[in-house]
Parts: C-alpha cells; structure tokens; sequence
C-alpha cells in the first residue's frame, strides 16, 4: 500500500496519476484543506489521519521535509519514501528530459520543450513549473520536467534520458542546513545516467563541469551567455539536439528559427507589468536568491523603492550592499522581513512593514513606495521564501499587482511604451 503525504498541487497530481492506473493508496496532509480532501475523496481514496497503516512506499510532496518526524517514522517502519519525480519513472514508460540549477531552471524548461515541439515531438513541461510531472508524462511523447532540490533529495532509481545540470549555486539552506547537502541533492539528477543518455551541462561552472566530466553519460557541454535568457536558450538548445541525437534526427535550423520567435515567457520573472507617471513596477517574485536580486537590482530603473522579505532561506546580503546606491528605500515584510532591515540600515532608507496580512502588507509597502518616488521603478525581488504570508511566489505576485493597481497603476509593458 502507498500513502500520499501531503495534497495540494503535487499530492492531488499524484493521487489522480494512482488513479489512472486502478493502484490503490491512502493519503495524509499536516495541514489539510477542506477543498483538497474533497477533491481527494472524489476521486476514491481515503484518508489515514492517525498513520495507523503499514506503508510500502510514501510519495512524499516536496515541501515536506525529509526529515519531518512523520517521515521519519514512517521510513523506520519500512516504507521507502520518494517523490513525484521517482514514481513517474517508475510508472511510466515516457522519456523524462530532467533540469535542474540553481537559477534558471523554469525557463530553460519551458524553452526545451518549446523546441522539442518545434521538431515535431509531443513534448510536455512539468514538474516543479506547472503541472505536475506526473499530470503530463502519460500524454507526452517526451516529458520536460523542472526539478528542484526538493524533488530530487526523494528519487532514487530515477534516470532521465537527458538530465541538464545549469549552475550550482547556493540556495534553500534553511531546508538542506549546507552548500554541500543542496548541492547532493541537486547531483541525484546525475546519479543514474549510463553512455546510453546524455547530459547537458554549463561549461563555465567549475562544480558542474566536476560532476559532468565524473558522468558516464554522453556529454553536451554550453557556454552561458551574456544574460540569464541568453543563457537558458543556449542550455535548452543542447538539451534539444541530445535528445534528438538520441532519436538518431538532427536539429533543424529551420525549425529552431521559427520556434525562437514564439519562446515562451515564464511569468514573474524581472516583468514589468505597469506604470504610474515615470515610475515602473517589476514583478520578480520568482528572485528568492542573491544571485537573481542582485541582477534585478543592478537592472531595474532607479532609484528603486526594493519590496523585500518573507521566509528567509540563508540569503547572503553582502554582495547586494554595493547596489544600494540605486535603491531610494527598502521595504521589509514578512518574517524576516525585520532581519533584513536591520542588515541594510545605514546604507539606504528602510522601512519595516509590520502587517501580518500579506495582502495588507503588500499594499502598505507599495503605498510607501510611491510616497518616496516621482519616476524610477518599484521592484518586487524578495530575496526569501513566501510562505509566511503567501501560498506561493504566485499568490505574492498577484498580491503585488493587486496593489499596484489599486492605487492607480496602469498596465504596462516596455514594448507599449
């Protein structure tokens, strides 16, 4: 018997993925929903609330922890516990090109299977982008699957027939506590590969290059480029044509052409969605680490008024202190949002949003923005996790928006200008 440990997005995907197949399971939530034990209910499984059953397997949702106690104990009393990613493989006989880094990884995703499209191949995203990896893998002719950290530290046979390794940077020390043990789970996408597959791999990153190099699979190496979309398409290009190696096809120029001039846009990244007079607002909710709040800080219009805050997750301020000389005003929300203030006081104007609720906070801190601002930009890059205040980046994003059309911003894009 599995269980299902945790609904939401991927639990509920996997549940109707068991469903398909007639496998029975029972399913547990810490927190559960009453509209997501219904949907589960629905489709025929009932629920275990005191774990009183012995489990073969756990299919564990990645935001539960490995080491959460109820896993913990679970895995003492014989149950093997793995993720999403882990049972699609298992279950499904479809090709699995797998991606993952610390920055970048979504839109190279959603590129990858843009061009695989674009050569005639019934290609799917999904994954840690939308929607699960295991809504699309049976209708794929080849599955494009972002994999987080949080995936990959709960697969074990898993073994994509192309696995793309972008950058390892650093990230989510609050969840793997070292650089060593993120950067572990982010090599489990290698650990399986065999000379039949192929890795795609940045040429530039020395740990990367480290791991491909130790890799028995076919190697494609990529040279980032002057920017992170540059770099992105480069990586799915490579991903694109080992897949296509391994079909014994060529890549087509042709096709690549047509197809660069649809690429897909991965939403609330660096977009700027409105204006108000000469000030800009930028949605980058998705910029939860240094690296992508320094490039957002050094690319907004200034001055910027920097909405900031949420769930800390081991963020290194130190090398955004030189952009600060760009930023009018700080604005700290969240949980730690006052951990952040007081780090950067002293070096710009900082103001610590005190709300609780986040769509109060929010629109607070936009409202102080634009008291401080007459052109310049309002930058949303929060340097931390939103699940304090929000249900996902996304819910923080249309949080933003809300707010900033509320108080008279008016849709925008730099191409309407």
């Amino acid at each position: 018997m599995r269980l299902v440990y945790g609904l939401g997005r991927s639990g509920l995907g996997v549940l109707r993925f068991l469903r398909k197949r007639g496998l029975p399971a029972r399913f547990y939530d810490d927190r559960p929903r009453e509209e997501e034990v219904r949907e589960a209910l629905a489709l025929g499984f009932q629920p275990d609330w005191n774990l009183e059953e012995a489990y073969e397997e756990v299919v564990a949702a990645p935001g539960v922890p490995l080491d959460h106690p109820h896993l913990k104990g679970l895995a003492a009393r014989g149950a093997k516990v793995l993720g999403e990613a882990e049972l699609a493989y298992r279950l499904s006989p479809t090709p699995i090109v797998g991606i993952t880094g610390t920055a970048g990884k979504t839109s190279t995703t959603l590129f990858t299977a843009h061009l695989l499209r674009a050569h005639g191949l019934r290609a799917l995203e999904g994954g840690n982008v939308d929607p699960p990896l295991v809504s699309v893998v049976d209708e794929a002719e080849v599955a494009v699957a972002e994999l987080s950290s949080f995936q990959l530290e709960r697969v074990h046979a898993f073994r994509p027939r192309v696995a793309v390794l972008l950058n390892l940077g650093v990230d989510h020390l609050d969840r793997h506590g070292t650089v060593e043990a993120y950067h572990a789970a982010k090599l489990n996408l290698l650990k399986n590969l065999t000379p039949e597959d192929a890795l795609v791999y940045n040429r530039l990153d020395p740990k990367v290059r480290r791991a491909a190099e130790a890799s028995p699979a076919r190697l494609y190496p990529f040279t980032p480029g002057s920017t992170p979309k540059e770099t992105n398409l480069q990586a799915a290009l490579e991903a694109t044509r080992a897949y296509l190696d391994l079909l014994g096809r060529p890549l087509d120029p042709g096709a690549v052409a047509e197809a660069l001039r649809t690429l897909p846009e991965a939403p609330h990244r660096f977009q700027a969605f409105a204006r108000k007079g000469e000030v800009v607002f930028i949605d980058d909710s998705i910029a939860t680490r240094t690296e992508a709040v320094r490039a957002a800080l050094e690319a907004a219009p200034a001055p910027i008024a920097w909405i900031l805050g949420g769930e800390d997750k081991g963020a290194d301020l130190a090398p955004l202190l030189p952009l600060l000389g760009r930023v009018r005003v700080a604005l700290a929300l969240g949980r730690d949002g006052p951990r952040f203030a007081r780090a950067l006081e002293g070096r710009t104007e900082v103001v610590v949003i005190a709300e609780k609720d986040g769509r109060t906070a929010m629109r607070k801190a936009v409202e102080e923005a634009l008291s401080r601002l007459e052109q310049g930009s309002v930058l949303l890059a929060p340097l931390a996790a939103s699940f304090d205040q929000f249900r996902d980046y996304k819910d923080r994003a249309q949080a933003f928006r809300e707010a900033v059309f509320a108080l008279g911003g008016e849709p925008w894009t730099p191409s309407s200008s």
